[in-house]
């Protein structure tokens, strides 16, 4: 089951001893309690085998997937996909719009039936206690490159991503997936959309239009 593929993945998936720049990785697949919420959300939508198109962030942030072990998913909206949780019920923008995006294609159960939602490095990274992209620092991007392209390739070929597409979540990270993606040919073509987050920042006024456009292509490369 793409379930059980997919746990095995990411509570297996090494977290490095040491980084450039001060940066510090954390698996919350190795925590017990995103663990634990992540089995029993993985358990209820990513049910059977069939393959799904992958919409891959940056990596995961303290406060969303950190907590839950849901990626652009925090507390609030996990407990409304029905994983309750003692977690505290605040808000992270970017899971508000991808919420408001599963919603407009029926529901968490119809969403997740073709679709997954991670990220290009699944583990969350800090640098004194905030939020860091691997693509902040040549240097803590050179460190973590070989593992980004194990981790891809280990996802297509085992837990079983689908690969006639796949959506980028960032424009700036997208420069970075279509570079693995040269390099390692996983997907016959990569859609890069804004970033959750850049969209609630900066482009809240279109919400209803953003999270359309983003209906729009997920509902292209849906099979």
């Amino acid at each position: 089951m793409f379930a059980n593929r997919l746990l095995r993945f990411l509570t297996e998936f090494p977290v490095p001893q040491t980084l450039p720049e001060e940066v510090v990785a954390y698996s919350p697949y190795q925590d017990p309690t995103p663990r634990e919420l992540f089995t029993q959300f993985a358990q209820r939508y990513y049910t059977g085998n069939q393959p799904r198109v992958a919409l891959l962030g940056i990596n995961p942030g303290r406060l969303g997937n950190g907590r839950t072990g849901v990626a652009f998913t925090d507390p609030v909206a996990l407990a409304a996909w029905g994983i309750e949780n003692e977690l505290p019920q605040r808000r992270e923008p970017s899971s508000e719009f991808v919420q408001a995006v599963i919603v407009a294609m029926g529901g968490p159960a119809a969403f997740y039936e073709h679709f997954f939602l991670g990220s290009l490095y699944p583990l969350v990274l800090l640098r004194n206690g905030l939020n860091y992209n691997f693509y902040d620092s040549p240097a803590v991007t050179a460190a973590l490159w070989p593992r980004i392209r194990s981790g891809m390739q280990q996802q297509v070929q085992e837990v079983g991503l689908a690969r006639h597409a796949a959506i980028c979540l960032g424009q700036r990270n997208g420069k970075y997936f279509q570079k693995l993606n040269d390099e390692l040919q996983l997907f016959d073509h990569i859609h890069v959309l804004d970033h959750p987050r850049y969209l609630m920042q900066y482009k809240r006024r279109a919400l209803a239009d953003n999270v359309a456009h983003y209906v729009q292509v997920l509902e292209s490369v849906k099979r």
